[in-house]
């Protein structure tokens, strides 16, 4: 995907984040910091090889899946916390769906036919900025607070292909895991536990005197490209030996079945699979949390 969020940029917000004025530390004591707890509805999806257009604002809305999280959340200045994080969603991918035949553009992506699922489990910690400061306690948070957030985040991935009819003996309908079975004809196979860097921003609401509502949208910028299990070029037929590799690195397109007549190329070994140059995939997280304060201990002065 397109860098957009380059490291430079990265590292200028991530300063911004952590600085906190002088000012704020002196004026907002422990006294009037707190935690809270937060439980997501989040809906996934990505931008990759397998979307309509290989860009970045690219993604087909059918392929959203439902996901889930769980937060806990330190409030240390009138503007800044920090938040960790546990979540869970599926990214889902199909060239059948997702790119046109009859478009010049997306004829590749067609007949390369791969439909893939990736389940994600993600922990992230990150500092959060409201944009309207509260200098006070929690009993008196502003009702409407915009923020936003960057930080870093590790995931654990394993992208599954769906198999179709093919001669390769494998059961069609069901999904087989991609990460060990090479199907570029890597040498080793790429790493299923990845960094990320997320960043974005949302709208939190005071719902009554311990429980928040928040709709946030955040983008992870990925370090890889194959989220998808599609990022380079096909490997020469010959070089392919399992079953898996065989299907998924060759048959599976459709110009090698003859349901694409006419496609010069086809899945010829060194002709590309994925984007061209060295592009990595993206994914997005949408979701709703319900936060609850958990109230402070309030710890009476000691008289002598």
């Amino acid at each position: 995907m397109k860098n957009i969020f380059t490291y430079s940029t990265a590292f200028v917000l991530g300063l911004a984040l952590v600085a906190s004025p002088e000012a704020d530390a002196q004026q907002f004591s422990k006294r009037k910091q707190y935690n809270s707890v937060g439980f997501s509805l989040n809906a996934m999806n990505y931008f990759g090889d397998v979307t309509p257009v290989t860009n970045f604002s690219s993604f087909r809305f059918g392929a959203t899946r439902l996901g889930a999280g769980v937060s806990i959340t330190r409030r240390f200045y009138p503007r800044l916390s920090g938040r960790f994080g546990l979540t869970y969603g599926r990214i889902t991918g199909s060239d059948a769906l997702a790119a046109d035949p009859n478009d010049p553009d997306a004829r590749f992506r067609y007949n390369r036919n791969m439909t893939f699922r990736n389940d994600i489990f993600e922990a992230s910690a990150v500092a959060v900025v409201d944009l309207i400061e509260n200098r006070n306690n929690y009993l008196k948070r502003p009702d409407f607070v915009p923020y936003v957030f960057a930080g870093i985040a590790g995931f654990y991935h394993n992208p599954q292909g769906l198999v179709g009819d093919n001669t390769q003996g494998l059961a069609s309908g069901t999904y087989v895991n991609l990460a060990d079975v090479r199907t570029e004809g890597q040498a080793t196979g790429y790493s299923k536990t990845q960094l990320s860097i997320p960043f974005g921003g949302g709208i939190r609401y005071r719902i009554n005197r311990n429980f928040d509502a928040s709709l946030e949208i955040g983008w992870r910028k990925t370090f890889t490209d194959y989220i998808d299990d599609v990022g380079g070029k096909y490997a020469p037929k010959a070089s392919l030996t399992t079953a898996a590799q065989k299907y998924f690195g060759n048959e599976i397109t459709r110009s090698q079945t003859g349901d694409f007549a006419g496609f010069t190329g086809g899945a010829a070994g060194g002709t590309q699979r994925g984007d061209v140059g060295n592009k990595t995939d993206w994914y997005i997280v949408t979701g709703v949390t319900l936060n609850y304060i958990l109230t402070p201990r309030i710890k009476n002065p000691k008289f002598r």
